[in-house]
């Protein structure tokens, strides 16, 4: 095992539990995994706690373990399980609409529309509003605009996060969320983060056979060759950032799972699209909004929380 820097945090969905073996994926059904996701959902919101103690198992080092899977398993649901960093959070399905010219491929190409599968979360344990929150989405695209589309489907899946060490801020809708995630303002939750974060920096950079700088970017190219055929070359921008549209209503809520309720949003929720390749990673970006997503159902649920899946690609480059 090659020694990697220790990073300061990462926005990933990491399980454990499974200990099963993986077939070959095959994709799966829209409408099978929403049905799974809206099957058993909560009587009231629970509360996750994330501690040293629940990354580790004895001496058996549950994130790398969980980083390990989480990137060779392209599963979309699995037999029940934990999410180590991202236990909180709550489910939304709606479609995924590129309406932008853009140098792009693939589900970033002007015109692509396909259904949605995305989760909410808050990294660790905070959730409430007036805590330091480190809001994230992650997303499951499907290449079908069917909901009852028959075959079964491969997904592109992304994941995007705020800021590692968590803001003040009011909304969910407000956050920022990139997929680049190296962003973190400095508090005492950062510094609590960090010391979590480093632990799984390490355990990721290490499944993934890359640095921690290059782990801390999750690459966009799953969206980028979606709908393509076998060989045909790809382009995917480097940044994606998925925020709040203006016109949607912010919802005070004491919890972030409460504001994403889509019975907020009788005409359904709008997050904005924006990407850019010109730009610093800790600097200016020049961002280009080119579609949005709209949701129209919402579920906080204990498969949202331990079923749902989203595989992290491996990297390709580096950073």
């Amino acid at each position: 095992m090659r020694l990697r820097l220790m990073g300061l945090g990462l926005g990933l969905a990491l399980t454990s539990g499974t200990g099963l073996a993986q077939e070959a994926y095959q994709g799966s059904r829209f409408q099978d995994v929403w049905e799974q996701v809206t099957s058993d959902p909560y009587d009231g919101l629970p509360q996750y706690q994330v501690t040293f103690k629940s990354l580790f198992d004895g001496f058996r080092n549950l994130l790398l373990e969980s980083s390990e899977r989480t990137i060779d398993n392209q599963s979309d649901v699995l037999p029940y399980f934990n999410k180590l960093l991202h236990p909180n959070g709550v489910c939304l399905k709606g479609t995924w609409n590129i309406t932008a010219e853009t140098d792009y491929t693939g589900y970033f190409a002007k015109g692509s529309e396909g259904l949605i599968i995305a989760r909410a979360s808050t990294a660790l344990s905070n959730t409430k509003t007036g805590t330091n929150r480190a809001f994230g989405l992650a997303g499951k695209i499907y290449p079908t605009t069917d909901e009852g589309h028959l075959e079964r489907l491969k997904t592109a899946n992304f994941f995007t996060i705020e800021d590692l060490g968590g803001k003040r801020g009011r909304y969910f809708l407000d956050a920022e969320n990139t997929n680049d995630i190296i962003k973190i303002s400095p508090s005492l939750t950062a510094f609590l983060n960090g010391l979590v974060g480093a632990t799984a920096g390490l355990a990721f950079a290490e499944a993934d056979d890359s640095n921690i700088l290059t782990a801390l970017i999750r690459e966009l190219y799953p969206i980028g060759e979606l709908g393509l055929a076998e060989g045909q070359e790809s382009k995917s921008p480097i940044w994606m950032r998925v925020v709040g549209n203006e016109t949607m209503p912010r919802i005070d809520a004491g919890d972030f799972r409460d504001e994403l309720n889509i019975g907020n949003y009788p005409g359904g929720l709008i997050m904005d699209i924006e990407v850019a390749s010109d730009g610093k990673r800790l600097g200016k970006k020049k961002w280009q909004k080119i579609g949005y997503i709209r949701f129209d159902d919402s579920a906080v649920s204990s498969s949202c929380d331990h079923r749902l899946h989203f595989a992290h690609p491996k990297s390709r480059k580096q950073y």
